[in-house]
């Protein structure tokens, strides 16, 4: 029987609490040839050795490299090594079978905090969780589905924040087109796509515009020239605003956008640095800070695990990028008057097609 807790909002995770921290995530990440280390031994005032909380992060076949979701994911953990003197450290997983023996590991490494990175990884987390009920398991993008009392499931309302970019994107283009990248097609990732569309739409029907939609799946995060690919075309198309939510993949899209004077959107965390005269905006997914605050939380026993807990634009855990000097201030301020109205209720963004399809209906 699952016996798992549901949590909406996070206990002890307030809205000013997660924000309070946002700034202080450093992005520079270590040598990554296969592990990181950072943080140390501490010491109690009398001298005496104190063994620093060991904390170790898995991560999916993106690699920590991937200049979105899992780099923001390192980055929170080396903030917890820098404000907190925590010892942590990632293991990369080329494919799908490293899971298990990365998180196996972690086990044997002596974390007592180990976190999983991607909705990929669900099963293999919840397995190992299981197996080692003396060790604290969380994992991001996934759920606690088998009741595991050690076990804390993250996820985030992404169609939120795709929401506002499909809203910039529709009010941007020229040409009436707008295209998105997609990495690998799956329930949580089509929240995005579907929430993106929706953004659109509600832009189309406000503006009185007729902006239309495309769309394509990599089927990889971790393919840059796939990205590139798809994203040549849909240029090719007439497409001049791309969103994409495909991690490394996606940096073939921004690549692709910058070489043909088009828009690109950005996603997980403020891309502008990667084409700055071509990002205009980006999808805010605040994984850096769940993963710190958690983090705390579980180590520290104010959160005991065995629940899950879902943040979204209520809990400023989404939102677009701060960054906007290539967009008029009108389309700016239009974004950010859409998420308080979803932070209001006023707004409900759809997360699947059958969703979009009701969504679109009451416009």
């Amino acid at each position: 029987m699952n016996t798992r807790k549901e949590v909406s909002n996070m206990e002890k995770l307030t809205r000013r609490s997660f924000l309070g921290a946002a700034g202080a995530a450093a992005l520079t990440l270590a040598a990554c040839n296969g592990g990181g280390s950072t943080g140390g031994d501490d010491t109690t005032p009398d001298g005496d050795a104190e063994v620093a909380t060991k904390v170790i992060m898995v991560t999916d076949t993106g690699g920590v490299n991937d200049q979105s979701f899992n780099e923001l994911s390192w980055a929170g953990m080396q903030q917890l090594s820098t404000d907190l003197g925590w010892e942590v450290s990632y293991l990369e997983s080329k494919q799908d079978a490293d899971y298990m023996t990365n998180l196996d590991k972690a086990v044997d490494a002596g974390a007592q905090l180990i976190w999983g990175v991607g909705f990929a990884m669900g099963a293999a987390v919840n397995e190992a969780a299981l197996a080692n009920p003396d060790v604290q398991f969380a994992i991001i993008d996934s759920t606690n589905d088998n009741g595991a009392a050690n076990l804390t499931g993250v996820t985030f309302k992404q169609e939120e924040c795709s929401f506002a970019v499909g809203y910039v994107a529709a009010r941007m283009t020229a040409s009436g087109k707008v295209g998105f990248v997609g990495g690998i097609d799956s329930e949580i990732m089509q929240s995005f796509e579907q929430g993106y569309y929706a953004g659109i739409e509600y832009a189309n029907k406000e503006q009185g515009l007729s902006v239309t939609y495309q769309g394509q799946w990599a089927e990889s995060f971790g393919d840059a020239a796939k990205g590139k690919a798809i994203a040549q075309s849909q240029i090719a198309d007439g497409c001049d605003v791309l969103y994409h939510a495909a991690g490394g993949t996606g940096t073939g899209m921004i690549e692709a956008c910058a070489e043909a004077g088009v828009w690109a959107i950005g996603v997980d965390q403020d891309q502008s640095h990667l084409a700055p005269e071509t990002v205009i905006t980006s999808a805010l997914k605040r994984v850096d800070q769940a993963i710190y605050q958690i983090s705390q939380q579980l180590i520290g026993g104010s959160l005991t695990g065995g629940s899950n807990i879902t943040l979204g634009a209520a809990e400023d855990a989404v939102g677009i990028a701060p960054t906007h000097d290539l967009l008029p201030d009108e389309i700016y301020q239009g974004a950010l008057a859409v998420i308080d109205k979803i932070k209001a209720g006023e707004i409900v963004v759809p997360k699947n097609a059958d969703e979009l399809d009701t969504f679109k209906a009451g416009l």
